[in-house]
């Protein structure tokens, strides 16, 4: 099994975060080598520049917390976090429209999108029921996407049992075969992180990333101030 540190999205989403928080959110990915730092549209140029080179992937988080904004208007964020230097968009679903059903205009959107860069799409799977979780999974699977996502902030499911963070991977990695899963959601301990990965994780966005090495080393840690996730 790959070592805990290239399961994690490093993320720092908080929006109060200074150019010195996420300049040390970049510093932390790249001694422990996470797989990528997870930011806001905004931070991508700083983080792609600290990050130039060094395989720790810069990930842009688009249009949380539901996907409710207009097509044309998403497809422009992407094409300008891809020429800032992304490697992957993390981009939410619009979760009205799967909960009304307008899954042709879903795909359409996440197709175009998919085209522009390496694209993980959350499906805000707290919003969901288990049907509509399978189907926005099949969506993202014939979109072109790389990874199917449960959720971001604000979702209802930061709040729900780990057990149940678990089963909605289960459900995801049934309905999108051969892409990659990604957790989170209030995901803080080595623990969590362990079960998540049991479920079929392949990548977890946390903000305690560095709390789960050290304590993967036995070692103390300080209480991380949440950036998000």
């Amino acid at each position: 099994m790959k070592g805990i540190n290239k399961y994690i999205d490093h993320t720092n989403i908080n929006k109060k975060a200074t150019r010195k928080d996420i300049e040390k959110t970049c510093d932390e990915a790249l001694k422990y080598q996470f797989h990528g730092v997870c930011v806001n549209p905004e931070w991508v140029k700083t983080v792609a520049t600290k990050l130039k080179g060094s395989g720790v992937k810069t990930v842009v988080l688009i249009d949380p917390p539901i996907g409710d904004s207009g097509h044309s208007q998403r497809l422009k964020w992407c094409q300008k976090a891809k020429k800032e230097g992304a490697d992957e968009l993390d981009i939410v679903i619009n979760v009205p429209d799967v909960k009304h059903g307008r899954f042709d205009k879903v795909l359409g959107d996440l197709r175009e999108i998919c085209r522009v860069q390496d694209t993980k799409v959350i499906i805000g799977s707290g919003y969901l029921t288990d049907e509509e979780i399978a189907k926005a999974s099949q969506i993202v699977k014939k979109a072109g996407a790389i990874c199917v996502k449960t959720a971001t902030y604000n979702d209802p499911l930061e709040n729900r049992e780990l057990a149940e963070k678990a089963r909605h991977l289960k459900i995801m990695k049934k309905n999108a075969p051969g892409l990659l899963i990604k957790a989170s959601g209030n995901i803080r301990t080595l623990s969590d992180i362990k079960e998540m990965i049991k479920a079929g994780a392949d990548i977890v966005g946390t903000s305690s990333g560095v709390s789960m090495i050290l304590e993967s080393e036995g070692k103390k840690t300080e209480k991380q101030k949440p950036a998000g996730y």
